[in-house]
């Protein structure tokens, strides 16, 4: 197709619309702006990077009249909206709704950012071909989106792809080895995190997630299916606590576990601490992701872990 050929001379400029302005909506952005092609970030209060062939919106990301407007003679429209954690139920219907009534209008391929949380706990490495069997109501209100997509796209009225990733790690993430553990790090104090510390976690870099979108994007051979980002091997919160400290050259930390009674007051007065109960295996037994397919057939590998720990670490020095 036109936009494959484009993409893979690099001689066309394509328009992309991009719903979120977060750490891996930005990143899309500015990819596909280096690249040469155009973004439009909508964002609730019109944030966005800078770059000459970036623009910004605010707007509401259900508000289906005018993405459909701002996704006119777009080639893709990126689904990277966040809702609060304990809003999923009630926020992500009217968004997914409004982003699945843009694509069919528009023709625009629709590039969905998610999650493992559909799988539900896991007996060994998550592929993107295991069935989205967890039984709790956030993460069912994923495998529904998906579902939903990938129903319109065997119809033939919408072309989509997903896009999945295990927990975030590097700047501007809100990552669980983030402001509460480099900062810690660096001056020396203990650190205390969520379940197992020794579990093994794989940990997701928000620019390999990024890319992941653009490639599933541009590239018709991916759609119709789910893809995991490519992600590093995995290492427990201890290691990768102590993987930190190395790279930033200081000494070793102590790592605790939060206790459970810490997160279960907190929740009375947290929402979000309230819903941790229901999604804790992620953090007590080993949560993995497999890549595989991703490598082998778009060709994407994870940045060096050093090396998105050396970025991670400079966003705090």
């Amino acid at each position: 197709m036109k936009q494959e050929q484009c993409s893979l001379k690099g001689g066309c400029m394509e328009k992309y619309l991009i719903i979120g302005a977060g750490a891996v909506g930005s990143r899309v952005a500015r990819q596909v702006a280096v690249q040469g092609h155009r973004a439009v970030v909508v964002s609730r209060r019109g944030g966005g990077p800078s770059h000459a062939n970036i623009e910004t919106h605010a707007a509401d990301a259900a508000d289906t009249a005018t993405l459909t407007r701002l996704a006119e003679g777009a080639s893709a429209v990126f689904n990277c909206a966040n809702p609060e954690y304990h809003k999923w139920p009630t926020d992500w219907p009217p968004i997914a709704n409004a982003l699945l009534a843009v694509s069919e209008a528009s023709g625009a391929t629709l590039v969905t950012l998610s999650n493992l949380y559909a799988y539900g706990q896991p007996q060994g490495p998550m592929t993107p071909h295991d069935p989205l069997n967890a039984t709790y109501e956030k993460a069912q209100v994923r495998a529904k989106m998906w579902r939903d997509a990938l129903s319109l796209h065997e119809q033939g009225r919408i072309r989509a792809v997903e896009v999945r990733a295990s927990d975030f790690i590097g700047p501007g993430a809100n990552a669980v080895l983030g402001e509460r553990v480099i900062p810690r790090v660096l001056v020396g104090k203990k650190v205390s995190v969520l379940g197992d510390v020794t579990a093994p976690h794989s940990w997701t870099y928000v620019d390999d997630v990024a890319t992941t979108l653009v490639a599933c994007a541009q590239h018709e051979s991916s759609w119709g299916r789910a893809w995991h980002a490519p992600t590093n091997a995995p290492r427990s919160a201890v290691e990768a606590v102590n993987d930190i400290a190395d790279v930033a050259g200081v000494p070793h930390v102590k790592v605790g576990a939060v206790p459970k009674a810490v997160l279960r007051v907190g929740g009375i007065f947290s929402p979000l601490l309230r819903e941790l109960p229901k999604t804790m295996y992620q953090f007590e037994v080993p949560f993995i992701i497999d890549d595989t397919e991703t490598r082998d057939t778009l060709h994407l590998s994870p940045t060096p872990w050093n090396e998105v720990l050396a970025d991670s670490i400079a966003a705090f020095r």
